[in-house]
């Protein structure tokens, strides 16, 4: 068996040349993995001192306060929110080899450090909820980024959020200009409006603990405003998960790499 995977990860290699997708290096094994394990471990994690709501990192005086002075002022509708790693290097590479190449292989590995990052943001939740993209992006995509990540989470996966508006990509936008871009941009899906009088349906919102997914966190904004929704449908908790955050204030200190094992097939 291990002679047949050799050979075949050789053939691919040979025909296709498939590159790293962090470094573009050619991958010794393409078929068992869309990422070189010098990039996996060069994945730089969010490390404390960090807000306790939204897991920004601290540093200067902020760095002796237990939240950041957004969520200190302005509390978001998520209790906690957590990412894997810092949105800079192999993990920036990765997010948009998976995103917008459609290299959706990278969904398991970035899953495993998803997990690993939120154990403690996802136990006891009652399921996962990504947030959604606008049908036409959706389509232009074939996927949902978020919808792929949630999967990996071993968790019930309640696609209970619609996006109501399309607009400009919120990568593009200023902190300012993305919260009156998401004003009113997200509901509840036609399933969610369905179940959520019915508990014996299989799920409802009512008094559930819920853990949002989505593949970047940049100021909070896109969290938030599912949140919003999300509680004022009855939802008792929610937090929220992604695979990388900006960071407003980095630290001038390394940070020590992940050091997590790649799945292997």
């Amino acid at each position: 068996m291990h002679r047949f995977s050799d050979a075949a990860n050789d053939v691919v290699r040979i025909l296709f040349e498939p590159a790293c997708a962090g470094c573009a290096q050619l991958l010794d094994a393409p078929l068992r993995r869309a990422i070189c394990d010098n990039c996996w471990n060069q994945i730089e994690p969010v490390v404390a001192p960090f807000c306790e709501t939204c897991g920004d990192e601290l540093t200067g005086p902020a760095a002796l306060a237990d939240r950041c002075d957004r969520c200190s002022t302005n509390p978001p509708a998520f209790s906690i929110a957590r990412s894997a790693g810092r949105y800079d290097g192999p993990l920036r590479e990765l997010i948009h080899a998976f995103k917008y190449e459609g290299r959706r292989l990278l969904a398991e590995p970035l899953g495993v450090i998803l997990r690993h990052a939120g154990h403690d943001v996802l136990e006891s939740a009652d399921a996962v909820v990504p947030v959604p993209l606008h049908p036409i992006r959706s389509i232009s995509r074939g996927f949902n980024q978020a919808d792929d990540l949630a999967r990996q989470l071993q968790l019930p996966v309640w696609r209970a959020l619609r996006r109501r508006r399309h607009g400009a990509a919120q990568m593009r936008l200023a902190a300012s200009a993305r919260r009156r871009n998401l004003e009113s941009h997200f509901g509840l899906s036609a399933r969610a409006l369905w179940r959520a009088p019915l508990s014996r349906s299989g799920w409802s919102l009512n008094g559930a603990s819920l853990v949002l997914i989505d593949d970047v966190m940049t100021t909070g904004a896109t969290l938030e405003g599912c949140a919003r929704v999300l509680r004022e449908a009855g939802a008792a908790d929610v937090r929220a998960l992604t695979v990388a955050r900006t960071v407003v204030a980095r630290p001038p200190r390394p940070a020590a790499p992940l050091h997590l094992s790649l799945p292997r097939h």
